[in-house]
């Protein structure tokens, strides 16, 4: 699922920033099928996750968050890196603490 154009991306298109974090874009080459099938998984998942809170059922949102997973692994979101360059993950860190911090620092509004 692209991020909403609202988010920065990171020049290399891996990451998208909310709130100062990185948070992993989804494989650009999976292809458009398959990118809408998990991003519809994902959805249902999380649908899933909020129904099994509010019913109390703890064994129901383990099996809906582990769909959540399976979903974004799917994505490219989690797990494995997407890339094949050898670049480590920096999945949900802060940006100022990446090697990202100077593209970070020069977006409008970004700051500590």
């Amino acid at each position: 699922m692209p991020p909403a154009p609202s988010h920065p991306v990171t020049p290399d298109g891996r990451y998208f920033v909310v709130a100062g974090r990185l948070w992993r874009t989804t494989d650009p080459r999976l292809p458009p099928a398959r990118r809408e099938a998990l991003v519809q998984a994902l959805m249902a998942a999380r649908r899933a996750v909020g129904a099994a809170k509010r019913a109390g059922d703890a064994a129901a949102e383990r099996r809906a968050r582990d769909a959540v997973d399976a979903a974004k692994r799917g994505l490219g979101e989690r797990g494995p890196v997407w890339w094949d360059d050898g670049a480590p993950d920096f999945n949900r860190r802060m940006a100022v603490n990446t090697p990202y911090a100077q593209w970070y620092a020069a977006l409008p509004g970004a700051g500590p």
